[in-house]
């Protein structure tokens, strides 16, 4: 049976992968990954470091507004399309996303089943994260199967009336992601992280990296950021920040107009995620906004600063990996301090998104959920 999955951004990309991986090796399935175009080039050059392509893209018309009404226009008659000739027995829509939200309205609409990846994630404030909250909320009331990364996810999901039978805990397979990723120790791609890589090592120093894209991040929180992030390198001489900005003209220039040029601070492009990964393993401390990093960072025991007033991945912040500080710059500043100081320390615990097995556990709901019987069923009947 084909399961298709379906990828827009390098995230989906990044946390699909282990699972197609996985659904390539069973017998009564067939994975099949389609690119709906959301993020052009991104998705498949995520895909390169797990050997895999993009089997199917969409045909979606260019984009002018940039708006979400525009791009789901634009999809939904390009999913039913590629639906319609593929006709595959489930379709798998990763997080929250709009091609997410897009792939699971045309799935439901002909009668197919929406297995929802990364199911259960939850604010409970549908303006934090915008448009996010609201996108998973609307994909749950209409998902076949959820996934749910996280006993938490789990909850929130039964208490919101999904039955038991349709809810499966896997763990995050971004975990499953970063385990396959750092086994291969690829060196730094990126040239900038290769020259800093060195000279943290040659000086004995220390490696801060900094993400924030988040759309309620720009603007004057970004500026806050930004002043904290300077701070920081100003009052600890032996710390390095690493910066890959997000590609938007603004926020580049943002960045740039306040650390450009200041002296161990370093400005890259967003970097491929086998970097993202060897950047996490190497520094001491991490800002962001992301929810990927949130889950990633843990796997390596580096604290976390969530520069966030809300976060749906509250789990790290229960086991004492990560501090939400959002944009204050005192409590930025001030909980860094800490942390570099070595005055607060992050827990020495497993990471609370999954133990590198999320995607097995995955498959083997999605083949129940078809009826497909694995090897072990088949041996005994």
């Amino acid at each position: 049976m084909d399961v298709m999955l379906l990828a827009g951004t390098r995230p989906e990309a990044v946390k699909l992968a282990p699972l197609v991986v996985a659904l390539e090796g069973r017998d009564g399935v067939r994975p099949v990954l389609v690119h709906s175009g959301q993020h052009q080039g991104m998705v498949e050059q995520a895909l390169v470091p797990f050997g895999l392509g993009v089997d199917a893209w969409l045909d979606v018309p260019a984009r002018v507004s940039g708006t979400q009404a525009e791009l789901v226009g634009g999809l939904l008659p390009a999913l039913d399309a590629q639906l319609r000739s593929l006709m595959p027995a489930a379709v798998v829509v990763q997080g929250d996303t709009t091609t997410g939200l897009a792939g699971a309205l045309a799935a439901f609409w002909l009668g197919i089943p929406v297995v929802h990846l990364e199911a259960g994630l939850r604010t409970n404030d549908l303006a934090a994260p915008f448009p996010e909250e609201g996108t998973r909320q609307m994909v749950a009331r209409i998902a076949a199967l959820h996934l749910a990364p996280t006993e938490a996810a789990a909850k929130a999901l039964r208490a919101e009336g999904i039955p038991e039978e349709k809810i499966v805990l896997t763990g995050n397979t971004v975990v499953d992601a970063v385990l396959a990723i750092t086994a291969r120790d690829l060196p730094a791609h990126d040239p900038a992280l290769a020259l800093l890589e060195m000279e943290i090592a040659e000086a004995g120093e220390r490696l801060v990296l900094v993400t924030s894209h988040r759309r309620e991040s720009w603007g004057e929180p970004l500026n806050q950021t930004l002043s904290a992030v300077r701070r920081i390198v100003e009052t600890h001489p032996d710390v390095q920040v690493l910066f890959p900005v997000h590609p938007n003209p603004a926020v580049r220039a943002q960045v740039t107009a306040t650390l450009g040029g200041v002296e161990r601070v370093t400005i890259t492009e967003p970097l491929e995620y086998p970097d993202l990964v060897r950047a996490l393993r190497l520094a001491s401390l991490v800002l962001t906004d992301s929810g990927g990093i949130q889950e990633e960072a843990p796997t390596f025991g580096t604290p976390v600063l969530v520069l966030r007033e809300v976060t749906e991945r509250a789990e790290a912040v229960d086991a004492g990996c990560a501090w939400l500080v959002g944009t204050d710059p005192a409590k930025i500043t001030g909980t860094a301090a800490r942390l570099l100081a070595g005055s607060l320390c992050p827990a020495a615990t497993p990471n609370p998104y999954g133990d590198g097995h999320a995607a097995e556990k995955a498959t083997i709901a999605i083949e129940r959920l078809l009826g497909v019987k694995t090897t072990l069923e088949q041996a005994h009947s």
